[in-house]
């Protein structure tokens, strides 16, 4: 079965993977897959050099993802030129875990941008993990070290509550304790399992 993950930035996405995976389930991460792809020696950062100059490489022949960072959130052409290039490359990598994966097993795709994307009808089913905007606010404020001004950039250039709340096929809401959290994984986990696709 295969199940779309995503949330906006600092609602709480990374830990309902974390326990997606405690749960059982097979977790790809979207995140860690796309820093795989352009590591340094791999084709894909090679890919990235040719198309921003090497101005983006750390003295340590690393991509220097704040640069590119800025480069692609100030521009959306830059940013459409690096997705066309990580984009293809982690769907392999994709393809490749997802073949490796028990065949009665749950694989979970923690993708961020999901809404965004389009994909949504990959999926048997969607999370949505969510939070009200002033505590992803808080949160970046708190555990990123961001100015409000950053936070509001950031979550502004993603989609809006109400397109990602649209795709789901189950809302976690994530405003209460980790218990709670946990819990209410554990619930949509067990639904899961049992094949159910409805929920809230």
């Amino acid at each position: 079965m295969r199940v779309g993950l995503t949330g906006g930035i600092a609602s709480g996405k990374s830990t309902v993977s974390a326990i997606l995976a405690e749960l059982g389930a097979v977790v790809i991460d979207a995140d860690r897959l796309a820093r795989e792809v352009v590591a340094k020696g791999t084709p894909g950062l090679e890919q990235v050099v040719a198309a921003f100059g090497p101005g983006i490489l750390t003295e340590g022949g690393e991509m220097d993802r704040a640069v590119v960072g800025r480069i692609v959130f100030a521009d959306e052409q830059q940013r459409r030129t690096l997705e066309a290039i990580v984009h293809p490359l982690v769907f392999e990598r994709y393809a490749a875990l997802e073949a490796a994966a028990p065949a009665d097993g749950i694989v979970v795709h923690d993708i961020p941008l999901l809404a965004e994307s389009g994909r949504a009808a990959d999926f048997d089913a969607v999370i949505v993990v969510d939070a009200p905007h002033e505590t992803q606010v808080e949160r970046l404020l708190r555990d990123r070290g961001m100015t409000r001004e950053d936070a509001e950039s950031r979550i502004a250039a993603q989609a809006t509550r109400e397109q990602r709340r649209a795709i789901a096929t189950y809302v976690i809401e994530n405003i209460g304790t980790r218990e709670d959290l946990r819990q209410r994984v554990a619930e949509v986990f067990e639904q899961l399992r049992s094949g159910g696709s409805s929920g809230g």
